[in-house]
């Protein structure tokens, strides 16, 4: 099997003055991670995740900081000898926002993402994932994505979501090109649904939104949407 075996790393601690500081940055093969003003930047270093690829990232946040990831780009999961993993595990004390742009399914693509979250005490996560199936005019690669967030060691969020140009993904999509979703461990909602939204409660509080839309600027304002309603845990 070739490809890249990639494992990046950041880890964020409460500094002086109460401010966050990075006192872990380290970029691997096609994961460059950028310190900026407003946040750290995923940049693609090269081309992918292709098939063959092993990638890892892992983020740690301590307690009282708070980390802010986003990505500069649209990543494309392209086709190769054999299928892609990218494998995302973070400890999370203080909070971790983690939006990257979207990704999309290239046709033939074989590729599975795995996102471990474990909580602290007090560490509460923001987590959107989008997906576009296939670039335009074009059927997606197969593609699982799962989300498993943990707190002290109980559950509270199982996740898992597979995707190809098979009849039974698009009996789930019925007929969207775009698909994601969105976590908060710290804010709630009553559970309700609209077209192409689903909003529902985590047992063991929070909320995890689910959406589908014909495209990715809709389903951004699908989820967005059913974030401006959410209200801290504990204000209700």
């Amino acid at each position: 099997m070739t490809g890249y075996a990639a494992h990046a790393a950041v880890t964020a601690e409460l500094g002086p003055y109460g401010r966050t500081r990075l006192t872990r940055l380290r970029s691997d093969g096609p994961i460059a991670l950028r310190e900026t003003p407003d946040g750290l930047y995923l940049v693609g270093a090269a081309a992918g995740p292709v098939g063959g690829d092993r990638l890892r990232l892992d983020i740690v946040v301590g307690a009282g900081a708070s980390l802010r990831i986003r990505s500069v780009a649209t990543a494309m999961v392209m086709p190769g000898p054999g299928g892609s993993v990218y494998t995302i595990d973070a400890r999370v004390d203080g909070h971790l926002d983690f939006a990257p742009e979207p990704t999309i399914a290239v046709k033939n693509c074989s590729h599975r993402a795995v996102s471990r979250i474990e909580l602290g005490a007090e560490g509460s996560v923001r987590w959107l994932e989008e997906l576009v199936l296939g670039r335009h005019r074009e059927e997606p690669g197969r593609h699982v994505s799962r989300i498993d967030v943990t707190r002290l060691g109980v559950p509270l969020l199982r996740h898992e979501l597979r995707l190809d140009s098979s009849a039974r993904s698009r009996a789930v999509l019925g007929g969207a090109k775009a698909v994601g979703s969105l976590v908060r461990t710290d804010a709630a909602l009553p559970p309700h649904a609209q077209k192409g939204l689903a909003v529902l409660p985590l047992a063991a509080g929070g909320t995890l939104a689910n959406a589908v839309a014909p495209d990715s600027a809709a389903l951004r304002r699908l989820l967005l949407r059913a974030e401006e309603a959410l209200e801290p845990l504990g204000s209700r």
